[in-house]
C-alpha cells in the first residue's frame, strides 16, 4: 500500500508505505545552501534545532501547483489540516488532482478545523457571556479561533522572536499568506462532501480520530498519538472513494 501525506509538516511517517510531501519555508531553507547558512541568523535555539533533525523522507513539493505522482498510482492520499490554507479555486484544482493520483477504489482521507464546531462553541459562549459577567473577559478567545488565522499578517513563530531575528525572518520567508500560514476558507460535513462529491469522489462519510476505512489506519499514529490520544482535537475527519469505474 502506497500512501501519500500531503502538507506533513512535522508529523512525518517514518513507515515504508508513507511518502511525506510538504512546502513549508523551514524544509525550503534546507533545501536552498543559500538560506540554509541563514538559519542560525533566522531560528532560535529551539526551532535551530528542528531544523537540523529534519529527516531525509520528506518530498519537497508546492502541493498547489499539483501532485508529482503518476495516475493511478497511490492506495491513500491523506492530509491534515492543510485544505484549508489554500484558496478556494486550488481547492477545487487539488481535489482532482488526488482523484487522478488514487487508484480506483482508493481513499482520500481529510482532516481540517471543523467550522460547525467552532461555530457552535461561539454561540455557547455568546449565550454563557450574558448570564456569567466573568465569562465575558474570555469570550474574545472564541471569536479568535474563528478568525485569528485568516487575518493573519505575521507568522506566529516569528513574531515571538528577538528584533533582529524577526526583521531578518519576515525579510527572507515573508509574511504569514506568503507562507501559507493563513486559513482561505473553513469547512463543515457539508460543505467538505459536497467539494469531494463535485470532484467526482464517492461516498463522502465521517470518521473520527481513531476510525477509517484504511486498513490499520490506527498503526500509522498520523491522527492518533502513540498514547492513544487525538493529535488535533476537535477537528472534522473525513472520508471519501475514487469510484472504482469512472
Amino acid at each position: 500500500m502506497k500512501i501519500l501525506n500531503l502538507g506533513c509538516g512535522a508529523k512525518i511517517s517514518s513507515r515504508e508505505e508513507v511518502v511525506n510531501v510538504d512546502w513549508s519555508p523551514i524544509l525550503r531553507m534546507r533545501h536552498s545552501p543559500i538560506v540554509a547558512h541563514l538559519a542560525p541568523l533566522l531560528l532560535d535555539a529551539e526551532r535551530l534545532r528542528r531544523f537540523r533533525e529534519l529527516g531525509d523522507n520528506i518530498k519537497v513539493h508546492n502541493l498547489s501547483k499539483g501532485i508529482p505522482f503518476d495516475d493511478a498510482s497511490v492506495d491513500v492520499v491523506y492530509h491534515s489540516h492543510m485544505l484549508e490554507h489554500l484558496d478556494r479555486e486550488v481547492a477545487s484544482l487539488f481535489m482532482h488532482e488526488v482523484l487522478r493520483v488514487l487508484k480506483p477504489g482508493g481513499i482520500q482521507r481529510i482532516v481540517v478545523p471543523d467550522l460547525e464546531r467552532i461555530c457552535r462553541e461561539y454561540l455557547q459562549s455568546l449565550e454563557l457571556s450574558k448570564v456569567d459577567s466573568t465569562h465575558r473577559a474570555r469570550h474574545d478567545g472564541f471569536v479568535e479561533t474563528m478568525l485569528e488565522q485568516s487575518v493573519r499578517r505575521e507568522a506566529s513563530g516569528t513574531a515571538r522572536q528577538s528584533p533582529v531575528r524577526r526583521f531578518l525572518e519576515n525579510l527572507v520567508l515573508g509574511d504569514a499568506r506568503r507562507r501559507g500560514e493563513t486559513h482561505q476558507w473553513m469547512y463543515d460535513r457539508i460543505n467538505l462532501a459536497e467539494l469531494l462529491t463535485k470532484a467526482g469522489f464517492v461516498d463522502p462519510h465521517q470518521e473520527s480520530y481513531e476510525t477509517s476505512a484504511i486498513p490499520s489506519w490506527n498503526t500509522f499514529y498520523l491522527d492518533k498519538s502513540s498514547d492513544g490520544g487525538e493529535i488535533n482535537p476537535g477537528s472534522l475527519y473525513m472520508e471519501a472513494s475514487k469510484p472504482c469505474v469512472m
